[in-house]
C-alpha cells in the first residue's frame, strides 16, 4: 500500500503519468530526478526578453515539478539540482558555460537555490491535497511557493547588500514576470488533469 492511499492523498500528475507499479519506484523515481534537473538547467539558461529584466522559466519549472512530483521527489530534485550545481556542473544561472560551484551555495543566490527545495516541497504536498485540479487552488499553491522562494532569497541578499538593495534588486524586478509564470502554471495543471480524464480521481 503506498503513502498515498494510507493518507488518503491523491496522485501528483507524475504518478498519474507514469504509475509506480510499471516499473522499479527507485528507477522511475531516479529518472524522474535526473529528468527534472535537466529541465531545471534548461529553464535556467533560456532567457527571454523582458522588462525589467530578461525573463527565466527556472522558478515556473521549480513550481511545476514540485506538483507534478509531490513533496518527497519534488524537494529530493532540487536537493539533487542542488549538488549537481555544487560538484561544477554549469547548471545554475548564467553562460551556457557558467554557474556551477560550490561557491553558489552562499553566494548572493543562495538564498533563492535553497528556497526552491523547501517551495517544491510545500507544492508537491499542496498537489497531493488536490490543489494542482483547478486554477484558483493551483495558483494558490505556486503563489505560496514563490513567496518561499522570495522569503529565503531576499532575507539571505539582504545580508549580503541589505534590506533596501535586497528588495531593489532582488524582489521588484521579479515579480510582473512571476505572476505571469504562476499564471501560466495555473491555467496548463488543471488542463493537464483534464487531459488525462481524471482530475478528482483518487488512487485505489
Amino acid at each position: 500500500m503506498s503513502l498515498l492511499h494510507a493518507t488518503g492523498g491523491r496522485p501528483t500528475l507524475a504518478a498519474a503519468l507514469w504509475p509506480e507499479t510499471r516499473v522499479s519506484p527507485a528507477l522511475r523515481n531516479a529518472a524522474l530526478a535526473i529528468g527534472g534537473t535537466v529541465l531545471l538547467w534548461l529553464s535556467a539558461k533560456i532567457q527571454i526578453p523582458f522588462y525589467p529584466v530578461p525573463l527565466t522559466m527556472q522558478t515556473f519549472a521549480v513550481l511545476v515539478l514540485g506538483i507534478a512530483y509531490g513533496w518527497r521527489l519534488g524537494a529530493a530534485t532540487m536537493i539533487l539540482y542542488l549538488v549537481e550545481g555544487a560538484v561544477g556542473l554549469p547548471v545554475f544561472a548564467g553562460g551556457w558555460s557558467e554557474g556551477g560551484g560550490f561557491h553558489h551555495l552562499y553566494g548572493p543566490t543562495a538564498g533563492y537555490l535553497f528556497g526552491f527545495v523547501l517551495a517544491a516541497g510545500i507544492c508537491g504536498r499542496l498537489a497531493e491535497n488536490g490543489w494542482d485540479r483547478n486554477l484558483w487552488t493551483a495558483a494558490a499553491a505556486m503563489v505560496l511557493g514563490n513567496l518561499v522562494i522570495y522569503a529565503l532569497g531576499v532575507t539571505w541578499l539582504a545580508i549580503q547588500i541589505g534590506l533596501p538593495g535586497a528588495i531593489t534588486y532582488g524582489l521588484m524586478p521579479f515579480l510582473l514576470g512571476d505572476a505571469l509564470k504562476i499564471a501560466l502554471g495555473a491555467a496548463v495543471l488543471p488542463a493537464a488533469w483534464r487531459g488525462l480524464g481524471r482530475p478528482d480521481r483518487r488512487r485505489s
